[in-house]
């Protein structure tokens, strides 16, 4: 079964540690398909060009696809750990992100459970700075009001926590609503309420949308 909501990274994100004076640098983007992803770590890789490492870990939901890279560091020891981190985030995992740990060596050798703790734990830093948000599939509905009811319609309509996505001013009012598929009933019901029975919905597609509790 298609999962109908899902965490992803609220915003672009950077966080560095020092662990015996090497330097991790994780770098957090959000991406929608793994061609972006690996832009990611290339445009990086030429920033950073000083660096040892560009290690990388990517979660695509659309693709299926996750993938890690410990680019040169003891197999298993980066790449790996920060695919975990992205999998247990909050319990769920985060997805459409990609986790690139820049590393400059800082002459002392860390150990494999000294490396796979540093890039975790650079991982988790960065998480925290990005912060998560939910995207929620939700159905696109179209509602066509008079001038006149617009305002008050789609006022109650926020208020009672349905998302409306645009609004078309033309000779009618077109609000674009967006609801999870198990609220559209319970939408029908809120527009024949609030337009006393004399408007209804139609279906306009679907999207993923951002927040929709917020």
């Amino acid at each position: 079964m298609e999962l109908s909501t899902y965490l992803t990274l609220a915003r672009d994100a950077e966080a560095e540690i020092e662990v015996k004076r090497s330097r991790f640098l994780c770098t957090l983007r959000r991406v929608e398909d793994e061609t972006a992803a690996r832009a990611v770590v290339e445009g990086l890789r030429r920033e950073h060009w000083d660096a040892r490492h560009h290690c990388s870990a990517m979660r695509i939901r659309s693709d299926a696809v996750e993938r890690s890279s410990d680019d040169g560091e003891p197999a298993g020891t980066a790449g790996a750990p920060m695919l975990e981190v992205l999998r247990g985030h909050a319990g769920e995992g985060v997805s459409d992100v990609v986790a690139v740990v820049t590393r400059w060596f800082g002459g002392t050798l860390l150990g494999a459970g000294g490396l796979v703790r540093a890039y975790g734990d650079a991982v988790r830093a960065a998480l925290g700075a990005g912060g998560t948000l939910r995207r929620t599939l939700v159905h696109e509905h179209l509602l066509d009001l008079d001038h006149a009811d617009a305002g008050r319609v789609e006022s109650e309509l926020r208020s009672r926590g349905v998302a409306v996505l645009d609004s078309d001013y033309g000779p009618h009012v077109t609000l674009r609503l967006g609801v999870p598929p198990d609220q559209e009933e319970r939408l029908a019901a809120l527009v024949a309420e609030l337009t006393a029975g004399g408007a209804e919905t139609r279906v306009a597609g679907e999207r993923w949308v951002d927040n929709l509790d917020s």
